[in-house]
């Protein structure tokens, strides 16, 4: 039996149906930038229904409290960063290839910063919605932080090949060098970064996008993986340094008895440094990791986040454990921001046993 306008003769018209939009995500055919799980430049804050919720987003409406999160730790990531380059840059006597790394590194923490405010600006600020510029600022967030964590495995190499080569590795180690290895690794991540904006997205294809979006399911597995693979490489160098400096300290100990002391307690502030070190990393990235190879852009969004952050947080802390707590850079800070050198500062030198 016939109901409503069709029973009366009416011409009946297919009602046109509303677009399914999940809680905080937003409309499928949007551009969007990581982190977002799926959001668009006029996305909705999570939580947030309704097709027009997200529309006025840059122009009073709902601003999601993730995104000036993930803005806040970008602009805390950037200017923190931007310090230890300046320090860098304006010190003669911080040349040496090992500041040249912790440089790079200060450096990617950098753009990961800028990109996160640039992500933001580009969801909120930017109108009209720009596919270009959406693209623009996750292809920066991914060589950011890929850059970033590359950075991390020079450093740890660098680490490891001065402790197993400790007489000739200084040597051998040439400015030149270091600085050949390092573009050569921005040129990779770089590289990295452009896939977006080369066709490697899913904007052509909702179904295929991860919680990166935009990028595609397999392509955040493939740099899942290979982030977990680069995790193991670095645990088993920072091992294997472990192992050299404990037998540094014994060698040291059994011909200058009356150090040994002082070498075990350099000792221990180095497998201190080792556990901080491996154990922020693991728990800034790893869990961001393993949620990119099992979920999809289907997962809630507030899961996404909350991963995300912390991950991000990690270019907050990377300063303070490779920039901020070596003396020569404590040195010239203190030069710079008091024009003097504390009596209590203490300069001693780097020893084998030092991680």
């Amino acid at each position: 039996m016939l109901h409503g306008p069709a029973a009366m003769g009416e011409p009946w018209q297919p009602q046109p149906q509303q677009q399914q939009r999940l809680p905080g995500l937003g409309n499928a055919s949007e551009p969007s930038a990581w982190p977002s799980a799926a959001g668009g430049p006029g996305t909705a804050a999570p939580g947030g229904g309704g097709a027009g919720a997200g529309a006025g987003a840059g122009a009073g409406g709902a601003v999601s409290p993730w995104d000036i999160a993930l803005c806040a730790t970008g602009t805390a990531v950037a200017g923190e960063n931007a310090l230890v380059l300046a320090v860098l840059f304006y010190t003669p006597s911080l040349r040496a290839p090992m500041f040249l790394l912790i440089g790079s590194l200060a450096l990617a923490d950098l753009l990961a910063g800028l990109g996160l405010v640039a992500n933001f600006a580009v969801r909120y600020l930017l109108r009209p919605p720009s596919e270009a510029a959406e693209l623009g600022a996750a292809g920066l967030l991914l060589a950011a932080f890929s850059a970033s964590v590359c950075s991390l495995l020079a450093i740890t190499v660098d680490r490891y090949l001065s402790l197993y080569n400790a007489l000739t590795y200084h040597s051998e180690r040439t400015l030149g060098f270091t600085c050949a290895m390092v573009l050569l690794m921005w040129l990779l991540c770089l590289g990295v970064g452009l896939l977006p904006l080369l066709g490697w997205n899913c904007l052509r294809d909702q179904s295929a996008c991860s919680i990166l979006r935009p990028v595609t399911k397999d392509n955040a597995a493939v740099l899942a993986v290979t982030f977990l693979l680069l995790f193991a490489l670095m645990m088993q160098l920072y091992l294997q340094i472990c192992k050299i400096a404990f037998r540094h300290a014994q060698q040291i100990a059994v011909q200058h008895q009356f150090i040994a002391t002082a070498q075990a307690t350099s000792t221990r502030k180095g497998l201190s440094t080792l556990s901080l070190i491996l154990g922020t990393f693991a728990l800034c990235w790893i869990p961001f990791a393993i949620y990119s190879l099992v979920a999809d852009s289907s997962y809630p969004v507030v899961y996404t986040y909350s991963l995300a952050l912390p991950a991000t947080c990690n270019s907050l802390i990377n300063p303070i454990i490779y920039a901020f707590r070596n003396p020569d850079i404590q040195k010239s800070l203190w030069l710079a921001c008091c024009g003097c050198i504390p009596s209590t500062f203490s300069s001693r030198p780097r020893t084998s046993s030092d991680v």
